[in-house]
């Protein structure tokens, strides 16, 4: 059976027919999956002409089915005004690069490190007072959301003592190493770490604070992000030690808080939002999750009671960004690309996501 950096390597000579460049190259293959006999991915196509598409998906179909790959699934997506101007860009800054200097920086690596404020990246914490209200749902859904709106996103479960992301993303693959570089690995067109990588069997982490830290450092310096637009972070729940890092190493960090609607966890958030604030970090909404059920009459139950969040947000004067019913997505496991937790685009819910998604890209564009 192939893997799935089989795959991407058996297409890398499939091109863009708009560009002539590769489609790898462009970061086009997306959200490749490799699941028994079956392989699903997304391509981002250049060209909105159904022909042309077309043409592209039997390319990359012939390519994977004389290499022995029968059970192929292709979704074809167009690209995003974002994703278009950053090609662009990206066109733009190679013809003015100095050929001396680009060829000092290794493949793929950045001029700037991540946490340098001039590199662009814009990071958002996901945070909240207490565990079980559903931050790291929050968090893994509001990423692939933006990555489905064109932004090029990164995501690190630094919930290290409570690690739950590649479990809840679907994520069967672990990170590789390159040149002493560890690359990410890749879902929904997110790029994810998390401890859960590097501890076998599920076993509890029992390190100190300052090894946690060293951790986390690790995630961002030694990590080959390439280049990114957002970096989410589903932080630990209260305010420990873990979240005191990440509030000093990223001070330009902004947050979401997210709470469910009963008063008493919204007095809890309230703690995550103060200590936002007080390390000059900005809270720029709060998600209020668990906030119903929808009923199969389709009456809403307000099961947890009502209000939490808009008392939150009121709380910390930001926006109450979305409130988010109570349920799971309605995956199969049967799907190539099955994950636990990731509401699909066209769900009730992942049309929530993506209007969270669009606020923030909107917020973001004002201050530009």
């Amino acid at each position: 059976m192939q893997s799935r950096e089989q795959v991407i390597e058996l297409l890398q000579q499939v091109r863009e027919p708009h560009t002539g460049r590769r489609l790898v190259d462009l970061h086009f293959i997306r959200d490749v999956v490799v699941k028994e006999e079956r392989v699903s991915l997304t391509v981002v196509s250049l060209n909105t002409e159904e022909g042309a598409q077309a043409d592209l998906e039997r390319e990359i179909r012939l390519t994977l089915e004389e290499a022995g790959l029968r059970h192929v699934h292709i979704r074809i997506r167009e690209a995003s005004e974002h994703e278009r101007s950053a090609i662009q860009t990206e066109d733009d800054s190679e013809a003015a690069a100095d050929p001396v200097l680009t060829k000092g920086h290794a493949a793929g690596m950045e001029q700037h490190e991540l946490l340098d404020p001039s590199s662009g990246v814009r990071f958002i914490a996901i945070a909240s007072g207490k565990g079980g209200v559903g931050k790291s749902t929050v968090a893994v859904n509001l990423a692939a959301a933006l990555a489905r709106q064109g932004q090029r996103v990164g995501l690190i479960d630094a919930d290290i003592y409570g690690f739950s992301v590649p479990d809840m993303i679907g994520v069967e693959d672990v990170p590789s190493v390159e040149e002493g570089i560890i690359q990410p690995v890749e879902r929904f067109g997110v790029k994810l770490m998390s401890m859960g990588f590097f501890v076998r069997e599920n076993n509890p982490v029992i390190w100190r604070g300052p090894m946690l830290g060293r951790m986390l450092r690790q995630f961002f310096s030694d990590v080959q992000w390439g280049k990114l637009d957002y970096m989410i972070l589903d932080l630990p729940p209260g305010t420990g030690d873990v979240a005191l890092d990440v509030h000093q190493m990223i001070p330009q960090s902004e947050e979401i808080i997210v709470t469910t609607p009963h008063a008493t966890a919204a007095f809890v958030a309230a703690r995550a939002g103060a200590m936002a604030l007080q390390t000059d970090h900005k809270v720029i909404g709060v998600v209020e999750n668990m906030s119903y059920y929808v009923s199969s009459t389709g009456e809403k139950d307000y099961v947890f009671g009502r209000g939490g969040g808009a008392m939150l947000a009121d709380t910390l004067h930001t926006k109450l960004l979305a409130q988010i019913p109570l349920g799971i997505p309605d995956n199969h496991p049967s799907e190539a690309d099955f994950s636990p937790s990731v509401y699909k685009s066209e769900s009730a819910t992942g049309a929530i996501y993506n209007d969270i998604a669009a606020q923030i890209t909107a917020l973001h564009a004002e201050s530009e």
